[in-house]
């Protein structure tokens, strides 16, 4: 029984997957006591996305947390949004105090607002599918 719940759910997903803003985290890249955390955006919504705020944390490899930001990375305030059907980046740069002491860092992203057109309001987790990208 707990298999057909599982494979429906399974398939559940796999269509609700199509109208989402998917957000694809990149490995995280260091750059003197910068981290820079690439972001990849797609509306796959049938309405444009006016704009979304996004927290990026990023943690070293005890889980701790090494930095943290909090931006609109999608802003139709100030005339750019997303289409539907359309795609963009965005590198979140998080400037470190101190020295860096590992390369072994990973980023945790949570997509928190998202204003679709005509100023609906989403809610994130229903509509957002965050995944980590490996290259």
């Amino acid at each position: 029984m707990n298999l057909i719940k599982f494979a429906s759910l399974f398939l559940l997903c796999a269509l609700a997957a199509h109208a989402q803003l998917a957000v694809t985290v990149s490995p995280v890249k260091i750059t003197g006591q910068r981290v820079i955390v690439p972001l990849a955006l797609t509306n796959n919504l049938p309405q444009s996305v006016e704009a979304a705020r996004v927290m990026c944390v990023v943690l070293n490899e005890q889980g701790k947390m090494v930095g943290q930001t909090a931006k609109w990375v999608i802003c139709g305030f100030q005339g750019h949004s997303l289409s539907s059907r359309a795609g963009t980046t965005y590198n979140f740069v998080i400037t470190s105090p101190q020295p860096l002491m590992t390369t072994n860092l990973s980023a945790k992203i949570v997509v928190n607002r998202v204003v679709l057109e005509r100023d609906q309001i989403a809610n994130p987790n229903q509509i957002v599918n965050v995944t980590s990208s490996t290259k």
